[in-house]
C-alpha cells in the first residue's frame, strides 16, 4: 500500500492534458509489478483537478487522466477487470484552491489497492 501511495505521488501529465510524462513510468512500473505479484489485488485509480478552468472541462480531464493510468497498467500486463478508473474533477480538493500550492496539490491521481 505504501509503495502504491508513493507511486501515485509521482504521476505527472503534460499541462492541461492526460498525456503521461516519462518521469511517471518508473512509479507506474512499480505498481504493475505489485499487481502482477499479487493476482488477487484490485486497484482504484482516481483522477482529481484543481478548480482552474471550467467544471465540465475539469471533469473530463480528471476522467482522462485516470483512464491514462489505467491504460498504462493494462498495456503493461494488468488485467483490465482489476482496475477501476474514476474522475472526480474539482469536487474533492485536499487543499485550498485559492493558492498556487493548494491548486498543485489538488491536481493529482490517487490509487487504492483492494484485496477482495
Amino acid at each position: 500500500v505504501e509503495k502504491v501511495n508513493r507511486a501515485a505521488q509521482n504521476i505527472f501529465f503534460s499541462i492541461g492534458s492526460a498525456k503521461l510524462l516519462a518521469k511517471s513510468f518508473k512509479s507506474l512500473k512499480d505498481v504493475v509489478q505489485i499487481m502482477n505479484d499479487n493476482p488477487s489485488y484490485k486497484i482504484d485509480v482516481d483522477g482529481h483537478t484543481s478548480n482552474t478552468g471550467g467544471t465540465e472541462l475539469n471533469q473530463k480531464l480528471s476522467d482522462s487522466r485516470a483512464n491514462s493510468v489505467k491504460q498504462y497498467l493494462t498495456e503493461n500486463g494488468v488485467d483490465e477487470s482489476r482496475i477501476t478508473a474514476t474522475g472526480y474533477g474539482e469536487g474533492r480538493p485536499i487543499a485550498n484552491n485559492n493558492t498556487v500550492a493548494g491548486r498543485a496539490k489538488n491536481r493529482r491521481v490517487e490509487m487504492r489497492l483492494k484485496n477482495y
